[in-house]
């Protein structure tokens, strides 16, 4: 890594958001997230994807996401005939790294869904460092290979993940 270094960071919320909560019942750090990603490059754009669910909590996340230093991109949770309910922003994410890709010399993609692998296989073609963020116990073991760098949530805990706050009682 060098200091030079132009950064691009890309948190598919959901993804890092669900692991902490299934495996640790927890919730991300994203502050710490944002600043080992960075490793003290300049960061050319930092964007978080979520999805608005109407939860009470989560106007107050998302501003703290912005706080942290993140562009944040919503959509809203999509209702299917049936009550099936989906919300993904794969293709977004996937479009936002190759229109930005002539201005960057690092893509981070802060996820463990394996549908990036050939996203990630394009990147490295077009001679972009590829690191990658996230849960190793969620993730994909082949994008664990294929990047240039690793940095694995799991190995310290402590750092990455915050308790869930109970609601207070009054």
């Amino acid at each position: 890594m060098r200091a030079e270094q132009r950064v691009g960071i890309f948190v598919d919320i959901q993804n890092l958001y669900y692991t902490a909560r299934n495996v640790y019942n927890s919730r991300v750090n994203f502050n710490a997230v944002l600043k080992d990603a960075s490793a003290e490059r300049p960061i050319v754009r930092a964007i978080a994807y979520g999805i608005k669910a109407d939860m009470p909590e989560e106007g107050t996340f998302f501003d703290a996401l912005r706080k942290a230093g993140f562009e944040v991109k919503l959509k809203e949770l999509q209702s299917f005939y049936g009550g099936a309910k989906k919300g993904d922003w794969d293709v977004g994410i996937v479009m936002d790294i190759i229109k930005l890709l002539p201005k960057l010399d690092v893509v981070v993609l802060a996820s463990g869904d394996g549908d990036y692998i050939p996203l990630l296989e394009y990147l490295q073609i077009q001679g972009v460092r590829v690191e990658l963020v996230s849960f190793g116990k969620s993730t994909s073991s082949k994008m664990r290979e294929i990047v240039d760098s690793y940095l694995d949530l799991d190995t310290d805990p402590r750092k990455y993940l915050m308790p869930i706050r109970k609601p207070s009682r009054r």
